[in-house]
């Protein structure tokens, strides 16, 4: 449960950002956009992304006392749902820039959208490409696999969302230029792609320092096996961060509105993280 003092933080916060960049929106609302977004994050860090206890609690301790009913609420949420990845990447730039950040680690984790057996019935997603396979777990689900960028910290940086069936070093390619000149990226054995890792390196000084395989070509020495070891675990906690804040189910009548959810599970733990 967030406490009244980051609350408030998290709000001042968000609402500078959207003054900073000139977010337009109705000024009869009673409303504005920076209290529904507010209002998300608390649902996705403190109760398991159930919006209808969030707009409740608001009500009920005087944050909000006229925050909108739930279906008003959900229907400002997805008009917000492209800014809510914009504010994230705008913190994430401080931890880029202001802090001089330059050691990051990169894991995946899926979130199925359905169980194995429904997914003939399953409305949101309808494809073959969704369904991926989790080799630590030795299963396939059918959903989502969200790829995650984290400082050394365990500060989320950047994510992106993947069909089940993409793989790990096909997904790093694309997040390759979220990283500034001359940083560091640690990641599993997934990741190790030696065409990624060269060209990487020629065109921004990023070193991949991934995991090899027991017939890799280029080999780590015992001390850059336990550096990459050590580095992978500090994500893997922020992960099982992240899936703590997971319902048992997350429901959605649409991909845009599953979608919507994990990024403010993923926006709502950064910003948990980030402000003391």
């Amino acid at each position: 449960m967030l406490c009244k003092d980051k609350i408030i933080s998290i709000f001042c916060l968000i609402d500078d950002i959207l003054q900073g960049i000139e977010h337009k929106e109705d000024k009869r609302r009673q409303v504005s956009d920076s209290e529904i977004i507010l209002t998300a994050i608390v649902s996705s860090t403190s109760f398991y992304g159930n919006h209808a206890s969030a707009i409740r609690f608001m009500k009920q301790y005087g944050f909000i006392p006229n925050m909108l009913e739930e279906s008003r609420f959900n229907r400002r949420l997805h008009k917000v749902g492209k800014l809510l990845y914009e504010l994230f990447e705008i913190v994430s730039s401080y931890f880029k820039s202001f802090c001089c950040e330059m050691q990051y680690i990169i894991d995946s984790f899926p979130v199925a959208v359905c169980n194995n057996m429904r997914i003939h019935n399953c409305k949101i997603l309808k494809d073959k490409k969704w369904r991926g396979y989790t080799a630590s777990m030795r299963n396939y689900f059918y959903g989502i696999k969200v790829q995650l960028i984290t400082t050394k910290d365990g500060i989320p940086i950047a994510f992106h969302f993947t069909p089940g069936k993409t793989a790990d070093a096909k997904a790093l390619g694309k997040m390759i230029d979220k990283l500034p000149a001359e940083a560091s990226i640690y990641g599993d054995s997934a990741y190790l792609d030696y065409g990624l890792e060269d060209s990487a390196f020629e065109r921004k000084c990023i070193l991949l320092k991934i995991q090899r395989k027991s017939n890799s070509k280029r080999i780590d020495t015992l001390e850059q096996k336990n550096e990459k070891l050590k580095m992978r675990k500090r994500v893997e906690t922020t992960i099982s961060d992240i899936k703590k804040l997971f319902p048992r189910t997350i429901h959605a009548v649409t991909l845009e509105g599953f979608l919507i959810k994990l990024t403010l599970f993923v926006f709502g733990l950064q910003l948990n993280k980030s402000i003391n």
